[in-house]
């Protein structure tokens, strides 16, 4: 029995347990830095598969770190566990249905993503133990992914500094090597206060702080047509200041999130969108109070490992689905726009959007290609910064329907679902495959490191949070 199928089996024997703490994740569906079941249910996992567990690391109640070994090299698995606010639904329906009408939801499938990782770091701590292997497996629980940056605020506090490589996953689509840079970016409140005042009696008197939301809102769209093609300026009026029309609002407040490839480009566009409401406050006789969020970098992309994740994923293949699976997939898809379906396979080489166009799940593994490393995926993520810090490879299991959108009702459903569990299985099996091959491979170790080093050149590792902003749960 060679390595791969002794961590295949290693898995296996413990799915029932491995599914059993996915589905309790599902339901305790805990938004940003309140993950306080899903944390300790991890813990407590890992610590009766005989890892040292440190809680409540870089400041963060729901970070925390698990070990197993000791010595080089140290690989760090990533794992996250933070669901969705307005996103509940019940498990296994074709049809929308919340559980609880506003409640949360795991709309981007990080019970999944935290329970694969955990298989993944259970089976190499097995592997190692069996065969007496030099080093050190660490499962990094990762709070509030989602908005939150919560590996930016460990990487800011040197949780990562010591290790050789980290490794992480997605529940996705389709299966593959997730190839290509993220984009960095800030998220910012900008809170402004006015005077209130009648609206009809007296309004010379008001000083309206939702009127500076809406021109500083109108001053960014402006903006738009003179920032880099590959930017992003999102934006949430959080506080619009009250229900009454009648009075003149005297405090508003609107939540920005600037994104772009590098992360001094985030900072030039948060300048101007920073002047732009100081503007605002001026044009209508108020204040404007800068809030910073959080921030996270833009991925470093590693071919070394990832051409290495690619080969451990294509020979463990990926799992097939049977007919009553397919069955609800179907269904579940047949509640996708088909403009949502149609986006998706435009990507695709023309042959695998052919192969793929009738079916409801992927059963395919995605090409990979060195060539795409450096184009922005489109989205953020805070395993960005770690890349920054050490060699990182991700890659995607196809644990959702076909064209399925990310952070929508329809990943809920199938998040707690057969479908789901045997893409979350697969993907523990990959990541410990991959993870043992490189540590028994230190010259592919050091390949990937020499790799990172070429990349990054003369530039170092600067956390884009400031020192003195605290996660959004714990400031005062």
């Amino acid at each position: 029995m060679n390595d791969l199928q002794k961590i295949i089996q290693f898995i296996e024997n413990k799915q029932e347990k491995l599914i059993r703490i996915s589905d309790q994740i599902w339901g305790y569906a805990e938004t940003r830095f309140e993950e306080t079941q899903s944390a300790a249910l991890l813990c407590q996992a890992l610590e009766e598969e005989g890892f040292a567990v440190e809680k409540g690391i870089a400041n963060m109640p729901t970070a925390f770190v698990a070990s197993y070994g000791s010595g080089s090299p140290v690989v760090a698995i990533l794992g996250e566990y933070d669901a969705l606010s307005g996103l509940s639904q019940e498990k296994g329906l074709p049809t929308e249905q919340a559980i609880q009408a506003g409640g949360n939801g795991h709309g981007c499938g990080h019970n999944l993503l935290g329970t694969g990782s955990l298989a993944a770091a259970i089976a190499l701590k097995d592997m190692m133990e069996q065969e007496g292997l030099a080093g050190t497996v660490r499962y990094y629980g990762c709070p509030a992914e989602e908005g939150g940056s919560g590996k930016t605020y460990m990487a800011r506090e040197g949780c990562f500094d010591d290790i050789d490589f980290a490794l992480c996953w997605h529940p996705m689509t389709v299966n593959g090597v997730m190839p290509g840079s993220s984009l960095a970016n800030y998220q910012v409140y900008f809170k402004f206060k006015g005077k209130s005042s009648h609206a009809a009696a007296s309004p010379h008197l008001g000083r309206s702080a939702l009127d500076a939301v809406e021109l500083m809102n109108i001053g960014v769209n402006y903006l738009r047509e003179h920032i880099i093609q590959d930017a992003r300026v999102h934006y949430a009026i959080t506080n619009s200041g009250g229900f009454s029309p009648n009075v003149v609002q005297a405090h508003a407040e609107v939540l920005y999130l600037i994104r772009a490839p590098k992360t001094p480009q985030v900072h030039e566009i948060y300048e101007r969108v920073c002047s732009i409401a100081r503007g605002a406050a001026l044009m209508t006789g108020t204040e404007v109070e800068i809030v910073f969020d959080k921030a996270c970098s833009n991925l470093v992309p590693n071919n070394t490992l990832e051409s290495t994740l690619h080969g451990v994923l294509s020979e463990i293949g990926v799992p097939t689905f049977t007919e009553d699976e397919l069955a609800f997939a179907n269904e579940l898809q047949a509640t996708l726009a088909a403009a949502d379906i149609a986006d998706e396979l435009s990507k695709f080489p023309k042959e695998l959007a052919a192969a793929l166009k009738e079916k409801p799940m992927s059963e395919i593994i995605m090409p990979y290609s060195p060539a795409v490393s450096n184009r922005p995926i489109g989205g953020s993520t805070d395993v960005g910064d770690v890349s920054w810090l050490a060699p990182t490879a991700q890659f995607v299991g196809a644990c959702w329907v076909l064209g399925t959108p990310a952070h929508t009702w329809q990943v809920v459903t199938i998040g707690a679902t057969s479908i789901a569990h045997k893409g979350m299985l697969q993907a523990g099996k990959v990541l410990a495959g991959t993870a043992l091959q490189v540590m028994k491979n230190p010259e592919l170790l050091a390949k990937a490191k020499q790799e990172l080093q070429d990349r990054l050149g003369d530039d170092q590792y600067q956390c884009p949070i400031p020192a003195e902003v605290m996660p959004a749960r714990y400031r005062g």
